[in-house]
């Protein structure tokens, strides 16, 4: 019988909340609604603060943060509901919540309380995804890469299924010969490019990359940017808004006086790009083939980067296997949840560097009413 799951994402960039309704049955997994419930501009801009490395908060602010992100995800659990009336019958929910702190192996903060989501639908919530993973020993992240598995299978080939949210992951999905699934943060996605946008022009990201595309390398400032210890630390690896960010970057090489604000931009995006297919051909594995996904596959001044970067490798997106690219992050949540529920690992090992594999979550039931 099949089975139904809400899964709630919101990744580095922090827009807003991902909220999917996934089916699972014995023909695989399908995403029966989706819907995005944008984050106010004071709470993405609280969240975008806090999540930069060295940035001071009380815990009261701290405790406000987390309320208020748990009315979002709330409310965005609510719209799919009244949108796609069965997303009422799902027996859990999948909460990712919102990063604020990756320090791994020792600590990973989500934040966003579950009590409203619990009061208002009524169906058990997971969350708290990363810890059971770090008391392994591994880095909490990326979740996703077991997911990409059984969402798009196995080929010939070793495949590579790249998500560009605010950060860029990779996950090595083993051919149909055999393999060990791998995966790990490549370096910064979309980001940088929304911090450098927000600064400079209206709205919170560069549609379809076209200011970047209307600029020009900056080489030396490339140069510069690439040398960050990050893209030469070997897997395991996870990273965040906490080493990536615009301050953060400017200490290794700022932009001159006279630098044209979307020459930056261009060379950020280029950055993107070139660290993550640095290290796809840094691995050594042949790929058959490269899956986008993610809300970097609408910026196609990025996504046809990588291709020309990626050449002659195919680049596919994850529609091409039935999926919407900005849903397949909240599906993921709501299959690391139905595993939860059912005590099985969501985490692999040879992804995390874990002593093994996770059963991952804090499992919350709806509160019970004595009234009466």
């Amino acid at each position: 019988m099949a089975r139904l799951a809400i899964g709630l994402m919101s990744g580095t960039s922090a827009d807003g909340v991902d909220a999917v309704l996934l089916e699972a049955g014995g023909a695989g997994y399908r995403v029966l609604g989706h819907s995005h419930h944008p984050y106010p501009e004071t709470l993405r801009s609280a969240l975008l603060r806090c999540g930069e490395e060295d940035h001071r908060i009380s815990l009261r602010e701290l405790a406000e943060l987390d309320a208020e992100v748990g009315e979002a995800q709330a409310a965005a659990a609510m719209a799919l509901k009244a949108a796609f009336p069965k997303a009422g019958r799902a027996e859990v929910i999948g909460m990712h919540g919102q990063t604020v702190c990756h320090i791994p192996p020792r600590n990973s903060l989500q934040i966003g309380a579950p009590g409203p989501l619990l009061a208002r639908l009524r169906i058990p919530v997971v969350c708290d995804l990363r810890r059971g993973d770090l008391a392994l020993g591994g880095q909490g992240a990326p979740l996703v890469p077991p997911f990409h598995a059984e969402a798009f299978g196995a080929g010939n080939g070793w495949r590579v299924a790249m998500n560009l949210g605010g950060i860029a992951n990779i996950s090595w999905l083993p051919p149909t010969s055999g393999g060990a699934l791998t995966g790990y943060d490549t370096g910064p996605a979309n980001g940088l490019l929304d911090a450098w946008h927000a600064r400079h022009c209206d709205g919170a990201f560069d549609t379809d990359g076209n200011w970047a595309a209307s600029g020009e390398v900056l080489p030396e400032l490339l140069t510069a940017w690439l040398t960050h210890p990050y893209f030469a630390q070997t897997p395991p690896k996870s990273t965040g808004r906490g080493t990536f960010h615009l301050q953060a970057l400017f200490e290794l090489a700022a932009p001159g006086a006279d630098a044209r604000p979307e020459n930056v931009q261009r060379t950020l995006l280029e950055l993107s790009a070139r660290s993550a297919a640095d290290a796809l051909q840094r691995d050594g594995r042949d790929v058959a083939t490269v899956i986008i996904c993610g809300g970097g596959a609408r910026n196609r001044c990025l996504t046809q980067r990588l291709a020309e970067l990626l050449a002659p490798v195919p680049v596919q997106h994850a529609e091409d296997y039935g999926i919407g690219a900005d849903q397949v992050e909240a599906a993921a949540m709501a299959w690391l949840a139905l595993r939860r529920r059912d005590g099985k690992p969501a985490t692999r090992a040879t992804v995390t560097g874990a002593a093994g594999d996770a059963v991952c979550g804090a499992l919350h039931l709806p509160p019970q009413s004595t009234a009466g």
